[in-house]
């Protein structure tokens, strides 16, 4: 038994693409055809890439590296948390901050920062802290968590990166693509499958 079926698929409407006129002639070799002016894709296509992902994650995981699930979209945030703590994984589901990857030190530090003002902040003695400071180091710690608590305990660069929305989340590619790191994305008709390793049609 796969990963995923084709009858569970085309129940799903996956198997629907973007209207004719919206389309990057990339995901050509995708599609299965066309009708009613929307591109159906190739559910058998589908079923194999997603197949082949999969076995890729688990060995990226299983050599003990890890995957980062990046998703913005607003409709798709709290699911992609979801699964990513499910697996057992890191995530980025608010927003992309450049150089997540490509100045990842940086990031770190705003992590550790982060984690050192939380700590002040459960600390009943305020070790000598204005009522102001407190309030303005509260602030901050919270936009921090916002954009960075699906990452805080990832010490090291992801094995690979898991992207739900290529067109949104295309800076995420072109930093994993400069590194080097293998990329599986789930690809629509009016996408660009290039710097993407494991498209998920």
């Amino acid at each position: 038994m796969g990963v995923v079926a084709i009858k569970e698929l085309l129940e799903a409407g996956v198997h629907f693409g973007h209207q004719t006129n919206r389309w990057n002639p990339k995901m050509k070799r995708f599609l299965f055809g066309e009708r009613n002016g929307v591109y159906i894709i190739d559910l058998q296509q589908t079923v194999e890439r997603m197949e082949q992902a999969y076995a890729f994650a688990r060995d990226t995981v299983a050599a003990g590296d890890s995957v980062l699930f990046v998703g913005t979209k607003r409709q798709a945030a709290e699911i992609l948390e979801e699964e990513a703590k499910r697996a057992n994984q890191f995530y980025i589901n608010q927003r992309w901050l450049g150089g997540m990857l490509t100045n990842f030190q940086t990031i770190r530090r705003s992590i550790d920062k982060m984690k050192k003002m939380e700590a002040t902040l459960a600390d009943p003695t305020h070790q000598g802290h204005t009522k102001k400071e407190l309030g303005q180091m509260q602030k901050e710690v919270v936009k921090l968590q916002k954009n960075l608590s699906g990452i805080r305990n990832m010490r090291a660069l992801p094995g690979a990166v898991f992207i739900l929305d290529t067109r949104i989340e295309h800076i995420a590619i072109l930093e994993a693509s400069r590194l080097e790191i293998p990329v599986i994305a789930i690809v629509d008709s009016n996408c660009d499958p290039d710097h993407i390793q494991y498209p998920i049609p």
